[in-house]
């Protein structure tokens, strides 16, 4: 039987996790297994650029934390090897780069679920998720579809205020 001090280090790690869940707007889980340590240090690198936390727990305590967060249907694919990757503030960038890691590696790396805000998604909901692109990207493709009509607006505007100033001289 464990005793109390490990007992406690154990809820003290599940407690943590709950916050760290809790506080993401985005999560995804995946099996690793099978990439090579460049391969995992490229992938945190490019993670951890993104502001994206990720790491490896145990699935009791991702299961509890989950639990904790009021966060269901996740316990299915807790199993085998198990990584999480964590997004405070960007609802698609976990399931983006990993989605594009995981298409790259082929069957040695496998998406196995994810959450955004709440909603659950399993392995081909995280890679739907995946495709779409960053806030950024997103925001300079509305700023570009508006900018051409405004375009067209001022050139039209021109064409008419140079045509006055002909006929006026």
């Amino acid at each position: 039987m464990p005793s109390n001090a490990i007992l406690e280090a154990k809820k003290a790690k599940v407690e943590q996790l709950t916050e760290l869940v809790k506080n993401s707007v985005a999560g995804v889980l995946v099996d690793y297994k099978g990439i090579t340590v460049e391969e995992d240090t490229k992938l945190r690198k490019e993670l951890r650029e993104a502001g994206v936390n990720y790491f490896v727990e145990k699935n009791s305590f991702l299961s509890r934390a989950f639990k904790n967060c009021g966060i269901e249907g996740l316990d299915d694919v807790l199993n085998g090897t198990t990584a999480i990757a964590l997004s405070n503030d960007d609802q698609t960038a976990p399931a983006r780069i990993l989605g594009e890691f995981a298409e790259k590696s082929g069957d040695k790396f496998n998406l196995k679920a994810g959450y955004i805000e709440g909603g659950i998604y399993d392995a081909a909901g995280v890679e739907k998720l995946s495709k779409i692109p960053s806030k950024e990207v997103l925001l300079a493709q509305l700023v570009g579809s508006l900018q051409g009509p405004m375009q067209k607006l001022a050139a039209t505007l021109q064409a008419v205020a140079d045509k006055k100033n002909e006929e006026v001289a």
